[in-house]
């Protein structure tokens, strides 16, 4: 047989025979119960390559340099073998048995069983900053400040969150609406310009923050009420008052809340919360509320 025959065949076995151990091996390294099995050793892998490489050394070699090549593959077979077929699995050490190891683990004592990201850190689904596995309030919009069970936070007690509470500062026990208040809201300083229902930029801040809740709080639907003083006739008055509540609505809209949500209503100089005989008492009069549409 021609020594480039013997060769090509010596190769394939090598390859074959370590490739074979190696996936032992390798298999072996994931399963911590099963013993090594003899023919998985790096020192007999490493044997067997070191026999083909000096066969394959030798082989592929000139007449002249037959001892030289023997011994040179000899080598890089025992080598190669031995590489192939060592078991590596103590280097990999996952401690909190998460599947992330301790060397990519940025979370490394995460409990048993908690789902984690590619990170290793428990997952929170709503980015509060509370894990999933501790989050009693999932889902949470983005943003919104949560306490430490991971529920948005509520200042003043009254079940109404407060991203989506109008009236913040509700007296404790007091019985609230939907919109976190226990009566309509008067939207101070939500003011217009003189006999018109153009709202002043002032007003339009004001707004913004209303609106802000509302868009949170899509379920509930509400009312806004514009009211006038007595100056000027009776039906002029009820007509202002309604494109002033309508302006409000128009402007709610704009930043967001849903337009179906909304329903206004001009009721003119009725039903004042001030006196009409003085400046001050017109200047509450002329007002726009917000209540909950039952």
């Amino acid at each position: 047989m021609k020594k480039s025959t013997t060769g090509l065949l010596l190769g394939s076995a090598l390859v074959v025979g370590l490739s074979g151990c190696a996936s032992s091996g390798t298999q072996s390294s994931y399963n911590a119960d099963d013993d090594q099995a003899w023919y998985k050793s790096p020192f007999v892998c490493g044997l067997a390559g070191g026999l083909i490489g000096g066969g394959i050394g030798y082989a592929s070699s000139s007449d002249s340099d037959e001892d030289t090549g023997a011994a040179l593959g000899g080598v890089g077979g025992a080598t190669a073998g031995a590489l192939l077929c060592a078991d590596y699995s103590d280097k990999v050490v996952d401690s909190d048995g998460d599947g992330v190891p301790d060397d990519r683990d940025q979370c490394p004592n995460t409990p048993a069983g908690v789902a984690v990201d590619a990170q290793g850190c428990p997952l929170d689904s709503d980015g509060d900053g509370v894990p999933d596995y501790k989050d009693e309030c999932p889902g949470t919009p983005a943003g919104v400040e949560v306490n430490a069970s991971g529920c948005p936070l509520d200042s003043d007690g009254d079940g109404v969150p407060d991203y989506q509470d109008q009236c913040p500062d509700t007296p404790a026990g007091a019985e609230v609406n939907a919109l976190g208040c226990a009566a309509d809201l008067v939207l101070k300083d939500v003011n217009f310009e003189f006999d018109s229902a153009t709202l002043t930029s002032e007003a339009e801040n004001i707004l913004d923050d209303v609106a802000a809740k509302l868009s949170s709080n899509e379920s509930v639907d509400v009312r806004l009420e514009g009211y006038t003083d007595s100056v000027g006739s009776a039906s002029y008055n009820k007509d202002l008052s309604q494109r002033r509540a309508d302006s409000v609505k128009e402007y709610l809209v704009s930043k967001g809340v849903n337009a179906d949500s909304i329903t206004t209503y001009g009721y003119g100089e009725q039903n004042p919360i001030a006196t009409n005989e003085t400046a001050e008492g017109r200047a509450e009069n002329r007002r726009v509320e917000l209540g909950e549409q039952e």
